[in-house]
């Protein structure tokens, strides 16, 4: 079963995967401007723990600590 934080690296290969496509059609300036995003909410979330993304997800899906522990 899918749990919230596979989900989100689910989410961010497809983001990842829509920014090549983007570039693969010389639309560089939309790619770019999602890389820069992206970068910065893993930032962020790298440096204070605190993801949106993150936060939506396990409003859907349970948090796999919760998975583990059933």
């Amino acid at each position: 079963m899918l749990c919230a934080e596979r989900m989100q690296r689910i989410v961010q290969a497809f983001i990842l995967g829509l920014i090549l496509g983007l570039a693969g059609m010389q639309m560089f300036k939309i790619a770019f401007l999602i890389m820069v995003a992206m970068m910065i909410m893993l930032f962020v979330a790298g440096l204070t723990g605190f993801c949106p993304g993150l936060l939506m997800l396990k409003q859907i899906f349970p948090s796999c600590e919760e998975t583990k522990e059933k």
